[in-house]
């Protein structure tokens, strides 16, 4: 798994990304004249953006490339309020290397005015046709899906499960709530056991009342 945001450029002659095939990465979905805009910098020319089972890829017309993992995209969501941003776009935020308090005082992603990537937390994807933006949103959940967070699969192993209360058209674990059960192969047989006696118990205690009451009234 690899961090952050970082330059691509294993492109082939037509242009388009070479993938890991061997790994079984593919296409899912092919958008032109998208623009990009990386942490607070401004956007990019158009180019072309690829995704794929495993990443994000952005190609610009020249050959510039940018890519990021989608397990590295820690939240994904369309943005269409002009306060917020200009334009309509899909907002991404990107988990980084850990940095030092030191560094992250200097600045968030720029270092004597030059963008470094391996900060960039913040990415915005600019369609040409902002109707597409519903469309992508969809892709890039699809994709996410096929991509867990290692570390959420790690609290699944250890007896965790993770709640989805509160989402609406985001994807992130900000406001994820949790419920500590038994891990699978170790359900309370015990207490099953138990339940099932005292049910017992108490549908006898139920007919018994049945009982009395109707030789009381004479039946």
């Amino acid at each position: 798994m690899v961090l952050g945001l970082y330059t691509f450029a294993d492109i082939d002659a037509d242009g388009a990304p070479r993938l890991e095939v061997a790994d079984g990465e593919e296409f899912v979905r092919v958008d032109r004249v998208v623009e990009l805009a990386l942490g607070p910098r401004v956007l990019k020319a158009p180019g072309t953006l690829y995704l794929t089972t495993r990443r994000v890829i952005w190609v610009s017309d020249g050959g510039e490339g940018y890519a990021v993992d989608f397990v590295a995209i820690s939240l994904h969501a369309v943005s269409r309020d002009p306060e917020a941003y200009p334009y309509p776009c899909i907002y991404t935020q990107i988990e980084t290397e850990a940095i030092s308090d030191e560094e992250s005082d200097v600045s968030d992603s720029e270092t004597n005015g030059e963008l470094e990537l391996s900060k960039v937390m913040e990415m915005r994807i600019i369609p040409s046709d902002p109707g597409q933006l519903d469309e992508l949103f969809e892709a890039f959940c699809n994709c996410a899906e096929l991509n867990p967070d290692p570390s959420a699969e790690s609290d699944e192993e250890h007896g965790w499960v993770h709640g989805d209360e509160g989402y609406e058209d985001t994807v992130d674990g900000s406001d994820t709530e949790f419920s500590d059960v038994n891990p699978i192969g170790q359900t309370g047989e015990q207490d099953i056991n138990h339940a099932v006696i005292e049910l017992q118990i108490n549908d006898q205690r139920f007919e018994d009342a049945v009982d009395e009451e109707s030789h009381r009234n004479g039946n």
